[in-house]
């Protein structure tokens, strides 16, 4: 049984966590009126039409050179900033989130303000700005000292840096914001480099998170990989120098296989099969029984009875196999044959590779946020709230320990369920409360659209509602994403079309 390191029950009778204590090692689309108007705080804390007419109208002259619009734009941005924090501080939730993503194009003159414009006039007081996806990370193609390519790789533009650019504008207007990043899921531009190969994951059946994802431009790598973790943290120290509010990690997991795979009942389904993190998992063994029979299992899948006697005879000045956190039940030592010891062993080895995978992701979490809280700026997690489950014998494929993830770091719940109704999402937002320890602040994240249904999901109102009727304790909420919300200028950004 474990004790020390491990706290594990059964799949069967797990509830809480697979271990107590780990290895210490319509947003509104502005309807614009023709009657200029000064600002006017509306419902949800939308500025009324008529304001958001008059700041477009300026924002649109300051860029063609008028220097009195340019003056008078800046006067009503400080004005809509206050106006913002005000009835912000006054109205749930005080602090409403938004996701976005940039393009290349949105360097075009004017186009930032734009849309931070747009997130400030729907009543957000913060964004979520994503700083590394899909493989490629939103610093100045002149200085990107990463291994990835930057976003903006257009001739002419290499010294644009969308990323300052986006956090400098958007805290103008008084908006919190944060960097968002990929984390375990580096891209397929990294499984690209040759000398990286070693770190992409791989499973028992030989297969890489490239051949058995959906999404191709999808990557992950080995969380315990040196040079994965050397990579990344550069990055993560780059985007910190321009001074976000905060850093958000997603992909905070291992890739979800489909079908019955994407439940991992034996070795074999789990992202154990790369140098690195199996060298890690050796390096558990404490005696010479527990280190043999570690890879034997890793080799076969299983251990039979004549492993195990194998292994006594051939290290017989040892009791037991041993690995951390493992305390032999006091029935094990009692057993005289190896065909009683071996299901004991197999399951405890089992447990073993579980818990060394999960702890691959807390450790790179750790590893990842420590730049941010280095510097006293918030971090914070994002997962989905069934992404640690476990299922009839087995355990969700992508392994996110996020019931483990410490207090310090804000949760950010992905509560995308759809069932047609807000019951289901209210359901996701329990099972993080109910496993929160006590001071972690929640901010769960909401998928929709104001003003109609949207994927399978309510409109983003009703959610709300759901929400602050269902945990009032909860003052913070974001909303995936600006693309859902502005969904015609979002395909205009991509493409460079004229607005």
């Amino acid at each position: 049984m474990y004790k020390t390191l491990f706290n594990f029950p059964t799949p069967r009778l797990l509830r809480r966590s697979l271990f107590a204590v780990f290895f210490s090692s319509n947003m509104l689309i502005p309807n614009f009126s023709t009657q200029p108007a000064a600002a006017q705080v509306m419902e949800l804390c939308q500025l009324s039409p008529k304001a958001v007419k008059q700041k477009e109208e300026l924002r649109l002259s300051a860029i063609k050179g008028n220097r009195n619009a340019q003056s008078r734009y800046h006067r009503i941005l400080k004005e809509h900033a206050e106006e913002l924090q005000n009835c912000r501080r006054q109205n749930w939730p005080q602090t409403q989130a938004i996701w976005l993503r940039l393009y290349p194009c949105d360097s075009q003159p004017g186009a930032v303000d734009q849309i931070m414009d747009h997130i400030v006039n729907s009543g957000y007081n913060q964004v979520y700005l994503e700083a590394f996806y899909d493989g490629q990370v939103l610093l100045p193609v002149a200085n990107n000292p990463t291994v990835w390519p930057s976003v903006v790789r257009t001739p002419g533009k290499e010294k644009v840096d969308l990323l300052a650019e986006g956090i400098k504008k958007g805290q103008a207007r008084g908006l919190k914001v944060y960097a968002w990043m990929f984390t375990i899921n580096f891209g397929y531009t990294y499984g690209q480099i040759e000398s990286r190969k070693d770190a992409i994951t791989r499973n028992g059946k030989g297969q890489t998170s490239i051949e058995v994802v959906d999404n191709r431009s999808q990557v992950f790598v080995d969380p315990y990989n040196t040079q994965a973790k050397t990579d990344f943290y550069r990055m993560v120290q780059e985007i910190m120098r321009r001074r976000p509010d905060g850093l958000l990690l997603d992909y905070v997991r291992y890739p979800r296989q489909a079908g019955t795979d994407s439940i991992a009942t034996k070795v074999g389904d789990l992202w154990l099969f790369t140098p690195a993190i199996q060298e890690a998992l050796l390096r558990r063994a404490k005696n010479n029984k527990g280190l043999e029979l570690i890879r034997r299992f890793l080799s076969k899948g299983y251990i039979t009875a004549g492993d195990v006697g194998e292994v006594d005879q051939l290290y017989p000045q040892e009791d037991e196999p041993m690995w951390e956190g493992r305390i032999p039940p006091v029935a094990e030592k009692s057993l005289l044959t190896a065909n009683d010891k071996q299901p004991i062993l197999q399951t405890d080895l089992w447990l073993l590779a579980v818990a060394h995978a999960m702890q691959g992701i807390l450790d790179f979490v750790a590893l990842a946020s420590y730049p941010a809280t280095q510097n006293n700026i918030p971090a914070g997690v994002v997962f989905f709230p069934e992404g640690n489950q476990t299922i009839g014998k087995g355990y969700d494929s992508r392994l996110q320990p996020w019931d483990r993830f410490p207090n310090t770091l804000e949760w950010h719940p992905m509560s995308y369920a759809t069932c047609g109704n807000a019951n289901c999402i209210m359901d996701q937002v329990q099972r993080v409360l109910s496993m929160a320890q006590p001071g972690t602040k929640v901010i769960p994240a909401l998928a929709g659209k104001w003003g109609e249904p949207i994927t399978g999901r309510p409109p983003l109102e009703q959610q709300m509602a759901a929400l602050r009727r269902f945990a009032p304790q909860i003052n913070a909420v974001s909303h995936f994403a600006y693309s859902w919300q502005h969904p015609e200028l979002d395909g205009q950004r991509k493409f460079c079309k004229s607005q």
